[in-house]
């Protein structure tokens, strides 16, 4: 019993430290590589389910995204890190984010399909812009003249967001709040000190 105790913790550590020198998210495919012998994914998602209780209530998590499996810092330590690394994330433009909103929600879509709902056509670079990123690819092709390339999110896209499925995107209904409307008159904001 000592044994098997033992090798189970062993194999706990292993995938912890395999884990915490990634830089990308490990699958389970990647993690089964890391034994000689063959182990089960369901004994693994067990292990890394522990591994995750393990580190509660510390500065780092152990999290499920759509592509693997990612240490990575808790959200209310994020402010502390930005002061070492003070990297701005890009800034995208309204028509790039309500592009990959559709996309994120209405998946698979075409640009036909995508400039319907924005009542104005999508650039090139809209499209561009995304795919560089990471975040949409072409999935298929809808069989009509013409035969318009799919759109949808990619694994990326997800894992920036911290999301192991689409199925994790918050409702339509919840968004609605976040839209300024143009024609109503803004407070204006207190300048930051």
């Amino acid at each position: 019993m000592s044994s098997l105790i033992h090798e189970r913790r062993h194999i706990k550590t292993v995938l912890e430290t395999a884990l915490l020198v990634a830089t990308e998210p490990l699958n389970l495919y990647d993690l089964k590589r890391l034994f000689s012998e063959e182990l089960k994914g369901e004994f693994l998602n067990t292990l890394l389910e522990e591994i995750q209780s393990d580190w509660i209530g510390r500065g780092v998590e152990l999290v499920k995204l759509a592509s693997g499996w990612r240490f990575r810092a808790r959200l209310e330590f994020q402010p502390y890190l930005d002061r070492i690394n003070p990297e701005k994330p890009p800034r995208y433009s309204r028509a790039v984010m309500e592009t990959l909103a559709i996309i994120a929600y209405k998946q698979p879509v075409t640009r036909g399909e995508i400039e319907e709902i924005r009542g104005v056509s999508v650039s090139t670079q809209i499209v561009k812009t995304l795919e560089e990123r990471g975040w949409i690819e072409v999935v298929g092709y809808k069989e009509t003249p013409g035969r318009p390339g799919l759109y949808a999110t990619t694994r990326q896209f997800l894992d920036d967001l911290g999301l192991s499925s689409v199925r994790e995107l918050p409702p339509l209904s919840e968004l609605a709040g976040l839209t300024i409307d143009p024609s109503q008159p803004q407070a204006e904001s207190e300048p930051s000190p």
